[in-house]
């Protein structure tokens, strides 16, 4: 259990780094292209960064092949995490200062939570809940010392948080295909939507070196970020993924750091609260007596936990992760779990 929080602790912060990165390095690319064509460039290139990984994979399907309940998680992520979410924050990134916007990003770890909350059975312990309110507190500090970045641009990025909470918690639900194909058909789809949509409304004045960025940018920021996200989101439960993720505005504010930019005691005391957030998160307990229904599905797993016990004949599969469809039966026991996609469970 502890390897298991630990590695997708890892991977979201992996994920956050890259995500961190996409505001100073995406804000002089618009000077070029229209918000609508950048996030499609991005989310383009977010599809091109996952395609080498689906190679790898077994079981790749095309949208008709998904399971009805799946496609319907899936083009809810693609409306609100891939189409309207990537043009709200560039809408507001245009507007107000890239740092600025790396602050204003700690919305979306609420709007997670609340959204976790209220609609999908995502729970957290009074350890998590310290652990969120330090981060909105870290988050506050610096938006005190770095001033408002605007009402218009403050409201686009808070819509933009919202619709990233929405696509967070439904992308973590989503258990008939892998993390890299959930990635690869939001960014195929919103990312062709969006460009469309950015030749229509507007002229094409990037050149190749530029719409090679872009799609680069996409690629690492986007592609890579939301696969190891998903990854991450699906062991952990959304809300808690996403208390990790919110640690991309402090690594923004780093890279600007590195690029030149003064580093402030606001920012120093506001990292000290984050990384004491993220402690109160490791040491996040919780277990109880609970029922698990029959079921069947398909998500990638491995055995050597207390839910996967089928057996595969003549085939040493089971030995490492993989995926293929599977039965579980119905048992109830008491163990220390996350809201993965085993436990979401009412209390």
């Amino acid at each position: 259990m502890e390897k298991k929080i630990n590695f997708s602790l890892l991977t979201a912060f992996l994920a956050a780094f890259l995500f961190g990165a996409a505001a100073p390095f995406g804000k002089p690319l618009l000077a070029f292209l229209n918000d609508f064509q950048m996030a499609g460039l991005l989310y383009l290139g977010a599809a091109l960064g996952v395609s080498l990984i689906l190679v790898k994979e077994k079981n790749f399907q095309w949208p008709w092949q998904i399971r009805r309940q799946d496609l319907i998680k899936l083009s809810g992520a693609v409306l609100f995490g891939g189409i309207l979410g990537p043009v709200f924050l560039l809408a507001g990134l245009r507007i107000a200062a890239a740092g600025s916007v790396s602050l204003w990003l700690n919305m979306e770890m609420v709007a997670t939570a609340v959204i976790g909350y209220a609609f999908f059975k995502d729970h957290l312990t009074k350890k998590g809940w310290f652990a969120s309110l330090g981060v909105l507190i870290a988050a506050s500090l610096l938006a005190w010392e770095g001033g408002p970045a605007g009402f218009r641009a403050g409201g686009l990025i808070a819509l933009g948080c919202l619709s990233w909470g929405m696509d967070n918690n439904l992308t973590a639900l989503i258990d008939g295909i892998s993390p890299a194909q959930v990635t690869f058909w939001k960014g195929l789809v919103a990312g062709s939507f969006n460009t469309i949509l950015g030749l229509l409304i507007g002229t094409w004045s990037a050149n190749a070196l530029q719409t090679a960025g872009a799609l680069g940018l996409g690629a690492f920021s986007y592609g890579l970020s939301i696969f190891l996200y998903i990854t991450s989101a699906q062991r952990l439960g959304a809300t808690r993924a996403q208390l990790v993720f919110s640690s991309a505005p402090f690594f923004g504010l780093m890279l600007a750091f590195i690029m030149g930019e003064s580093l402030t005691f606001y920012q120093l005391g506001a990292f000290v609260l984050f990384l004491g957030s993220v402690y109160l998160l490791f040491r996040e307990t919780h277990s109880h007596e609970h029922l698990h229904q029959p079921l069947i599905h398909v998500h990638v797993h491995e055995h050597h936990d207390l839910h996967h016990t089928h057996e595969h004949q003549g085939s040493e599969e089971g030995s490492f992760r993989h995926s293929h469809e599977h039965q579980h039966r119905g048992i109830k026991h008491s163990h220390p779990h996350l809201p993965d996609l085993h436990h979401r469970h009412d209390h």
